[in-house]
């Protein structure tokens, strides 16, 4: 089987990371972009080091999925660790095991400490939990590779707890761009739904609280969608069996072929079938298929059931994210949730990480009345809140400059070459928390970055390894950006470093003045 790019690139960083004696590490790709090919390939290279693999996961349908695809891409065969089913005797390199049975002292007990030398965990976002922790505990000697889609950074920071890096991170905005998974807009529908009664539970809306909370709006939302989407295929998300079976009666009063699964149906895997081949062009459930479920040809994703955590929100959108011939985009259909504290998950958080642009984009969206493609609503966000920045750092720079620093301050710098992802940087793992080292200190003073603002090792490692790929690039240092800014021209940051040493020669030879007929604000490199 044939890697894609991205696929191999992952395949690689996570074996550098085992080889760099990193024994637990993450891997972070979106939904649809292959995670089960990725692993499956990296258990494949540990199998011929003659290393056992454990693939471990809470769900049988993650297990089945996993063997099924280890098989096919790879040839491997697994021996099952669930229930009454064990891997013990067998001659099988790969066991893929179920968390809820390995977790047992007495299912563990049957095999040594260190039986597995690498254990894979089908969605990581899980395995902070106890379950996961004894059973990773036990086999404490083996490397650990965390496979999730999470893109969430309070995710990532508890995950950071356990992990010690993140070996290869894929985003949904780059898989769209390159065309591997379906662009997605998003509407707001202009509805009022109240949520400052539901109660909290385990730091999410109690779902029980949920479902009596929709009762009043399940009429109204299902003449929007309706309106909105009548000719997609489309999946609802609902808090329990009971509103989905509810809601499922008024879309077919309205119109629509609907049905309904949930974890007790006997006919399951027939009406998924019957959906998939187009007999619904609805398919209710209440939290079901978050996970291990796959119809490309879906369109449309409602989500009912209004949720704080990231990764189960982008799961539920991820069910429409898939590419399928005719398919033009997602369509996701987000609602005016009235909460207490406005914390919840909208379609911007599936893009964008920076709490300030998710703001601005949730404000456009809303605003707008029409669908919204999320990556054009991102770009002219961040553009607003780049602009934003830029006028408080402009009033900061102008106290800076009381100073006479020679120093490039952070933020300037960031802001210069347009690198959201430095000033918007917060640290994840345990070694990205603590001060930054001397050596590190000394070397971005020496590189011309005041060191001072930077309160974390994470930080100046990020900013030394821009620093480095910009020399290599040519592209202009912290020192020119310094001298030019100054000076009023602007984003010196984005110029090549031979375009900004002709200007200051320029300047120098003129007295250290700027040449007659050179605006420094209107100004354009070449």
């Amino acid at each position: 089987m044939e890697l894609r790019d991205y696929q191999q690139e992952a395949r690689e960083a996570i074996q550098n990371e085992w080889e760099k004696g990193i024994k637990k590490t993450l891997l972070v790709l979106p939904t649809g972009c292959g995670k089960t090919i990725v692993f499956s390939k990296v258990i494949e290279d540990r199998v011929k080091k003659g290393e056992r693999v454990l693939v471990l996961a809470h769900r049988g349908e993650l297990l089945e999925q996993a063997a099924d695809k280890l098989e096919k891409s790879t040839g491997l065969k697994c021996a099952t660790e669930k229930a009454e089913q064990t891997s013990i005797g067998s001659w099988y390199r790969v066991v893929v095991g179920s968390v809820q049975t390995l977790q047992r002292e007495k299912r563990l007990k049957n095999f040594p400490k260190d039986f597995f030398d690498t254990i894979v965990i089908d969605e990581a976002h899980h395995c902070i939990s106890d379950g996961y922790q004894r059973v990773l505990t036990y086999f404490d000697q083996a490397n650990v590779l965390g496979v999730t889609a999470t893109p969430d950074r309070g995710d990532m920071r508890n995950l950071g707890t356990y992990f010690e890096s993140l070996a290869y991170e894929y985003t949904l905005p780059r898989a769209i761009k390159e065309g591997y998974l379906s662009p997605i807009k998003a509407l707001t529908i202009p509805l009022q739904l109240d949520l400052s009664t539901v109660g909290q539970q385990a730091g999410d809306f109690k779902t029980s609280d949920l479902g009596t909370a929709l009762d009043p709006y399940l009429e109204s939302i299902a003449d929007e969608m309706w309106k909105n989407a009548r000719d997609r295929k489309i999946v609802v998300f609902l808090p329990l069996v009971k509103t989905s079976q509810k809601f499922t009666e008024i879309l077919n009063n309205k119109g629509f072929k609907a049905a309904e699964v949930n974890g007790e149906s006997q006919d399951r895997a027939e009406i998924l079938e019957e959906f998939d081949k187009g007999k619904y062009n609805v398919l209710c459930n209440s939290m079901l298929l978050t996970e291990g479920w796959d119809c490309p040809s879906v369109d449309c994703v409602v989500v009912l059931r209004p949720t704080k955590v990231r990764s189960l929100y982008s799961q539920m959108v991820g069910r429409g994210t898939r590419l399928f011939p005719g398919k033009t985009e997602l369509l996701l259909l987000d609602f005016l949730w009235h909460t207490e504290r406005h914390e919840l998950c909208h379609p911007a958080h599936l893009i964008a990480s920076n709490d300030e642009v998710v703001a601005a984009m949730t404000k456009k969206i809303e605003e707008a009345g029409i669908p919204l493609d999320l990556e054009i609503v991102e770009k002219q966000a961040t553009e607003d809140v780049v602009a934003q920045r830029e006028e408080a750092l402009a009033k900061q720079l102008a106290e800076m400059k009381k100073r006479k620093r020679k120093l490039v301050d952070p933020l300037q710098f960031e802001m210069s070459i347009q690198a959201e992802d430095l000033s918007s940087y917060v640290p994840t793992f345990g070694w990205e928390m603590g001060p930054p080292s001397e050596k590190q200190i000394k070397t971005l003073e020496k590189l011309g970055i005041f060191p001072d603002e930077i309160d974390n090792a994470g930080k100046a490692t990020k900013l030394l390894e821009r620093l480095n790929k910009r020399r290599q690039e040519g592209l202009t240092t912290p020192k020119q950006i310094r001298f030019l800014e100054q000076r009023g021209f602007q984003h010196v940051g984005t110029w090549k470093f031979e375009t900004a040493k002709k200007l200051i020669d320029r300047i120098a030879a003129n007295g250290w003045r700027i040449p007659a007929g050179i605006n420094p604000k209107e100004y354009k490199a070449e």
